[in-house]
């Protein structure tokens, strides 16, 4: 970045590839280390500093939080961040020895990104609640009624609607 650095208006395209040294993310859905991690990066010269900006490209793997099946989903994610010539409270980030660490930006913006409730499919029906099976492997299952107990004196009152007609015409009779 030496023939950045100081001189307003240049700027650097590259493109960055490689595998992600440590997993991103830690919880149901992450980027595994090894994982192939694309960036098309930009590097801007301003008075004020570097400005980094570019696209992320990866694969996230997890679970179904419905189904816990497998999964593995894309992953695009922009990020654009100012490493500052100053150390100032106004920026986070700052240039080091000519050089911008662009690890905690990255990192930042992929596990943002990722899926807080991935899900296999959007209409994913999920686990039998109770005997634990998959439920898009059984399309015929329909869920069972159950009746909390707190109503289930009133269950007794209740009539079938041709008892209704001889229930009401009996009252009448009296």
């Amino acid at each position: 970045m030496r023939d950045l650095t100081r001189r307003p208006g240049d700027h650097r395209d590259s493109t960055l590839d490689f595998a992600v040294p440590e997993r991103l993310g830690e919880s149901v859905v992450y980027v595994d280390a090894g994982a192939q991690l694309h960036i098309d990066l930009r590097l801007e010269s301003l008075h004020e500093g570097v400005l980094a900006s570019g696209d992320v490209e990866t694969t996230a793997s997890g679970q179904c939080v419905r189904c816990l099946d497998d999964l593995t989903l894309p992953v695009e994610v922009e990020f654009q961040e100012l490493f500052a010539y100053s150390v100032d409270e106004a920026f986070d980030y700052t240039v080091q020895d000519d050089h911008v660490d662009l690890e905690p930006v990255v990192r930042d913006a992929v596990v943002l990104s990722l899926p807080f409730q991935p899900v296999c499919r959007p209409d994913c029906p999920g686990l039998d609640p109770e005997t634990g099976e998959r439920l898009a492997d059984h399309p015929e299952w329909k869920p069972r009624e159950v009746i909390d107990p707190r109503w289930a004196a009133l269950e007794s009152l209740r009539t079938a609607p041709d008892d209704e007609g001889t229930a009401g015409s009996s009252r009448e009779k009296r």
